[in-house]
This record gives C-alpha cells, sequence and structure tokens, in this order.
C-alpha cells in the first residue's frame, strides 16, 4: 500500500482528477480537487502524481503502474448479487378455449356440444403439459355464465398432481385459471 502524506499532491486512477492530500485514514485519503471538492478514495485508487507530468500528459512509469495492479488484484473482488429465479418461473403455456379459437363455426353445435369440446380440448392440452413435464398452463376460458370455468374446477380436481387458482388478474381478467402440475405425482385418472 502507497503511503500519503499531507499536501502531497496525488492522481486518481479510473478518473480525470488530481488533487491535494489532505486527510489520511485507515482504508482512505481525503483529497481537495482542483475546484476545491474534499473527496474520499481508497488508498489502491491514488498515486502521486509524477513531478513531471504536465497539463496534457498521461504518462507514469511502469513501476507505479505495476504497484497499482497489484494492489488492485490483492483487493477483494465484490460480487455481483445473482437474480435467484422462483421455482415455476418458466413462461406459462397457455391454452385459449374460447370457441371460435377451437373451431372455425359453431353452426349445428348445441351449448353441450360446445361445452365438452372445450373440455375436451382443456383435458388434452393439460395431459399433453403432464408428459412433457411444463409446469404450469393458463386457461383462457372468459367469464361469461361461469360454467366452463366451474366444469374445468371440476376437471382439475380429479388430479392429484395439480393445484389450480385464479390466473394474473392484470394479464387475463377474472376469466382465465392457472394450473401448477407437480411433477413427481402421478394423476388419479
Amino acid at each position: 500500500m502507497m503511503s500519503f502524506k499531507l499536501g502531497d499532491t496525488v492522481v486518481v486512477l479510473d478518473e480525470d482528477l488530481t488533487g491535494v492530500v489532505r486527510a489520511v485514514h485507515d482504508t482512505y485519503v481525503s483529497i481537495e480537487t482542483e475546484d476545491g471538492f474534499v473527496l474520499d478514495f481508497p488508498h489502491a485508487a491514488l498515486i502521486p502524481k509524477p513531478k513531471d507530468m504536465a497539463f496534457h500528459s498521461d504518462l507514469i512509469s511502469l513501476d507505479e503502474v505495476a504497484d497499482v495492479i497489484s494492489q488492485k488484484a490483492e483487493q477483494p473482488i465484490r460480487k455481483r448479487p445473482v437474480k435467484k429465479t422462483k421455482q415455476g418461473s418458466a413462461p406459462a403455456m397457455e391454452v385459449d378455449l374460447h370457441i371460435h379459437q377451437l373451431i372455425d363455426s359453431t353452426k349445428g353445435m348445441s351449448k353441450h356440444d360446445i361445452l365438452n369440446l372445450q373440455l375436451d380440448t382443456a383435458k388434452r392440452k393439460l395431459e399433453f403439459a403432464m408428459n412433457k413435464r411444463i409446469q404450469r398452463i393458463v386457461f383462457i376460458h372468459g367469464v361469461g355464465e361461469g360454467v366452463l370455468r366451474l366444469e374445468l374446477e371440476y376437471l382439475f380436481k380429479r388430479y392429484d398432481n395439480v393445484r389450480f387458482y385464479d390466473a394474473n388478474y392484470q394479464k387475463y381478467g377474472s376469466g382465465a385459471t392457472e394450473v401448477y402440475i407437480y411433477q413427481n405425482a402421478n394423476p388419479k385418472n
């Protein structure tokens, strides 16, 4: 570690600053810049200003550079925090059960036929997700009279490895149900 004395003129590494040492502490040095600001820097961030350093000269000796590099190498490297993702944070598979998304025309179909088609699609997609080890699936069913939603809940209750709840309201409104599939359990069916 370089030693500094009060009144020494120093150059700040990694910044275009020079200043005069005003205080020396165990872990940092206070310098006063040419503009009159007092700033604190770690010892390793400063080097004595070479006596022959003129206005535009950025030259310092190789020995000083090597000394500073070795001091920086000795300093512990601060690791950046790693953002941990929540389990199941992979994007959810989405299945839109609105009838116009499933078939081109409902001509000649009763409400019962439409509901059965939607439920068959939901069951097929749920089993597909289980086989492909997809953990989350969102069924978009709409609000309507709530018949499809109730039937979906009845379907989901038939599986031990499934938990279901209202999907993200901001994204889907109140017309969607999210299903979480536990991968190590077997379905009741």
